[in-house]
């Protein structure tokens, strides 16, 4: 943590600059791709709609793509920073409490069962009440007789309910084949083919989750700590734990929902916003959700131009960037 900034006015500045590069992020990611467009053909989309394939393009897929981008990169890396307090594990991330395996078991189910009747918004609530039930389910099994939860059985609960939703969702690929094409695509991960009402759907969600972490903040720094002197200073584990929780399951399990499993930015960017500000979750927190916004915009613009004419899933191009970042960690760890 050398180099990570310590005044309250670098830190300002920090944030500033962050908010400059996102915007900066998303207005490329609206304008450039097989399609390139200026920014008076973006104002006239807007102001003077005429209904030109240029102009649809622009409202319904590359405006629209670059916000479920921006609010998912900040919600999976907000709720990586709040995983990796509680479960004291620096390697945590929404995949370790299931969430990714647990939508994509009942979108799977869900298509099975209607097909390609499944609309893209009852496929969202699916995913999203799947990624709910897989939290739930880890945080029972991780649960102590006495209350509280221990972060290494939760940590393996998350693992086991994650290989068991994996294992019967590939089964049932199998057996109904014909779900295979619109499912494996959305569990790759993907901001392509979203709309605005999609994102209206679940924004408020990722909202009131953005507000707990924001809420929790001074909370998580003293869980960093430890229990033991969680609990000398008053806080009350039980409850924080519980409201921490829900906070994950509104980020990720949204993030999920809209756009599928798309790993490693909760991961990645937590590690990277502390070695800038520290551990003080008061300025981590807003530093990974920009971030985290910023990211995976960056991923998705590169994500275009790997196969042009043809496009990458988004989920691809984190994953290129995640794991030899994962491996950074883990060796790290383990000469410390």
């Amino acid at each position: 943590m050398a180099l990570a900034m310590r005044s309250r006015k670098s830190k300002l500045v920090g944030l500033g600059i962050g908010l400059a590069v996102l915007l900066i992020s998303l207005i490329c990611s609206v304008l450039y791709g097989i399609h390139r467009f200026g920014l008076n053909d973006l104002w006239l989309a807007y102001r003077h709609f005429d209904g030109s394939n240029e102009h649809l393009i622009l409202t319904t897929t590359r405006v629209p793509r670059a916000l479920i981008a921006a609010a998912v990169g900040a919600s999976l890396a907000v709720a990586g920073t709040i995983m990796q307090v509680m479960t004291k594990n620096p390697l945590a991330s929404p995949s370790v409490f299931g969430i990714n395996s647990g939508a994509a078991l009942f979108i799977v189910i869900g298509l099975v069962a209607f097909g390609s009747s499944l609309s893209m918004q009852t496929m969202i609530w699916v995913a999203f009440a799947g990624a709910i039930a897989a939290s739930v389910c880890v945080y029972a099994l991780g649960a102590q007789q006495r209350g509280g939860f221990d972060p290494v059985k939760l940590t393996l609960a998350g693992a086991s309910i994650a290989a068991f939703a994996s294992s019967v969702t590939s089964g049932l690929m199998l057996i109904h084949k014909e779900s295979l094409e619109s499912a494996l695509f959305w569990m790759i991960g993907s901001v392509s083919d979203r709309r605005l009402d999609h994102l209206s759907i679940v924004f408020p969600y990722m909202l009131s989750g953005l507000c707990i972490a924001v809420l929790l903040s001074g909370t998580l720094n003293v869980m960093a700590l430890g229990d033991d002197s969680a609990k000398s200073l008053g806080q009350r584990i039980m409850l924080m734990r519980v409201i921490a929780a829900v906070a994950v399951v509104l980020l990720a399990g949204s993030s999920v929902s809209v756009a599928g499993p798309i790993a490693f930015i909760g991961l990645i960017v937590p590690h990277l916003c502390r070695y800038l500000v520290g551990n003080d979750h008061r300025w981590l927190i807003p530093y990974c959700a920009l971030t985290g916004a910023t990211l995976l915009v960056t991923a998705d613009i590169a994500s275009r131009f790997v196969l042009m004419p043809k496009e990458v899933p988004v989920g691809v191009a984190t994953a290129l960037i995640g794991v030899p970042f994962l491996i950074h960690v883990a060796r790290r760890r383990k000469h410390a």
